[in-house]
């Protein structure tokens, strides 16, 4: 996923969060929030509790696997992803349902 179609600044991450539009399930949480920018960005979050910086780093990556696949990065959205704990449960194929069942519930 290329840097312009990423949500990096705190700024940017709590204007999503304080739109207040969300959606979750047992994985993830995401906020959304439509832009003027021409195209989607995605932000992903991921807690402390769920591991060590290793362990954070891989599911950040898999995270944005899924949503470089799932998500049209032709809409004008702003995406919050939070990793919630139980996505360590899970395994790939069956994160990457969940997600794509709550972006069509986005949509």
């Amino acid at each position: 996923m290329k840097i312009k179609y990423r949500v990096k600044k705190h700024e940017d991450f709590q204007k999503v969060i304080q739109a207040k539009k969300s959606i979750a399930n047992n994985c993830f949480v995401i906020y959304y929030k439509q832009n003027e920018m021409g195209h989607a960005r995605v932000g992903i979050s991921t807690s402390k509790k769920l591991g060590n910086a290793v362990v954070r780093s891989r599911i950040r990556r898999q995270v944005r696997v899924i949503a470089k696949n799932e998500i049209n990065f032709e809409n004008e959205y702003d995406y919050c992803i939070i990793v919630r704990k139980k996505y360590l449960n899970n395994d790939f194929q069956s994160n990457k349902k969940e997600f794509s069942n709550l972006i069509k519930k986005v949509k």
